[in-house]
């Protein structure tokens, strides 16, 4: 492990830690974790800390602010957990878990109750999607930790439903993905809400972009910056390829690689019409396929992942609101139909296999105009992709044609899910590609 001491231009120090290779953790003893929780942990089967609670486990213990850097799955929900749920029961106050996705914020609820139960803590879970009326009677129970997405709770506090007085924790997790949702604007307003001179602010993100630190610059305390991967770092037993392939052969082409693949598949739609297209027509290649995006409500998405962990459905075809949005074990494939609009996206989808040390598959399928997007996948994660020829695909599947309600609702250019348009232009708008590598074989 190495550290970094820098100065701001504000005259606020920061820390960077890099975790090296051959750093040997040893168990969560020594991190001042109570003896309890560490014995409670040990009983779930948590034995060995991963490298981000390693470093921030400690720092947060001592009630400083924490920058992480961390791409999903590394096991960021228990760096900040076993911290909040150790200092709520010493000091009073109130925890606060702001996510970008419902799926997250359930999962982070689950994890939470599954480490602090034990201890008595109550959880109150704020998500669009879900009726409001459970949500009003868990906060009259005075819960120690409120886990939310930011539109619901900016819901509540117009209706003045929750109050954020009492908060002395703030957790802001998958930070840079909420910014990319547009969800910056109700961030900012729940973070004047708070009050800060006891607060204690943890962000946790895959990506450090400039609206990350200009936010950690206004909103936080000296925070000491963990970095346990460089950003765009992949698992290295996730075997990755790349088909170029026209979009009117994409189908035809998924209809061959499925028929290679027994084990769980995931695949990635550009857009949530587009999702529902491709689900369909797996299902009439005779696979059990569910899709989720966010014309499905709640209930809907809980039920597609659930038969998506058991086995029921072998397939599930989401947007990117999955792409950090879902903890299944096993995944055999990931598939990428489409590229995603932002590349450190492919990082997120990709890493959805190739989890817990077993090793993975990914494939992706690119049109030809999109050579240079690859290329900037390639410098994003600093390895080359191999383009495979394509097949001579035998059956051909054509796209379902859109149907006049999604014809009348489609936009210009893309949309993200959050509602905030893509920053990035798009394939066609971009200058031609320089790059020479050559993607003729």
């Amino acid at each position: 492990m190495r550290y970094i001491d820098a100065i701001r231009p504000d005259g606020n120090r920061v820390v960077i830690l890099y975790m090296t290779k051959n750093h040997e953790r040893s168990g969560f003893d020594g991190l001042g974790i109570a003896p309890s929780i560490v014995a409670h942990l040990r009983k779930l089967g948590f034995t060995t800390p991963t490298p981000i609670q390693h470093q921030a486990i400690p720092i947060a213990m001592e009630g400083k602010d924490v920058m992480g850097i961390a791409q999903t799955g590394t096991g960021k929900t228990l760096a900040f957990g076993i911290p909040m749920i150790q200092r709520l029961s010493r000091h009073k106050g109130t925890g606060l878990v702001l996510l970008p996705t419902r799926e997250l914020a359930a999962q982070v609820d689950q994890s939470l109750a599954l480490i602090g139960r034990a201890f008595g803590l109550r959880t109150a879970i704020l998500i669009g999607g879900a009726a409001i009326g459970p949500q009003i009677n868990a906060l009259r129970k005075r819960p120690h930790v409120i886990i939310a997405t930011p539109g619901r709770l900016i819901d509540h506090l117009q209706q003045k439903t929750v109050s954020l007085a009492s908060v002395n924790i703030l957790v802001l997790d998958e930070a840079d993905r909420m910014l990319d949702m547009g969800f910056e604007p109700q961030i900012k307003r729940i973070l004047v809400g708070i009050p800060t001179d006891r607060r204690q602010t943890m962000l946790f993100s895959a990506t450090m972009p400039e609206k990350i630190t200009r936010l950690a610059r206004n909103y936080m305390h000296s925070p000491l910056r963990i970095e346990v991967a460089p950003q765009g770092t992949m698992a290295k037993n996730i075997e990755q390829e790349v088909f170029i392939v026209p979009k009117p052969q994409k189908l035809s082409l998924l209809h061959q690689v499925l028929a290679d693949y027994d084990g769980r598949v995931l695949i990635f739609s550009r857009t949530k019409h587009g999702a529902k297209k491709i689900a369909t027509a797996v299902r009439d290649m005779g696979h059990k396929a569910a899709e989720i995006h966010s014309n499905k409500s709640l209930p809907q998405r809980t039920k597609a992942l659930a038969d998506f962990k058991s086995g029921i459905t072998r397939i599930l075809v989401a947007t990117d609101i999955a792409s950090r949005g879902i903890d299944v074990q096993d995944i055999e494939l990931v598939i990428n139909f489409d590229l995603p609009d932002n590349h450190e996206d492919y990082v997120h989808r990709v890493g959805r296999t190739g989890r817990a040390g077993k090793g993975g598959k990914a494939i992706s399928f690119a049109a030809p105009d999109q050579k240079r997007d690859v290329y900037m996948i390639e410098e994003l994660i600093g390895t080359r992709l191999p383009i495979l020829p394509l097949p001579e695909l035998t059956v051909h599947i054509p796209m379902p044609r859109a149907t006049e309600h999604e014809r009348s609702f489609a936009p210009r250019r893309p949309i993200r899910e959050g509602g905030a348009r893509n920053s990035r232009t798009s394939s066609s708008s971009r200058q031609p590609y320089a790059h020479k590598r050559s993607y003729g074989r």
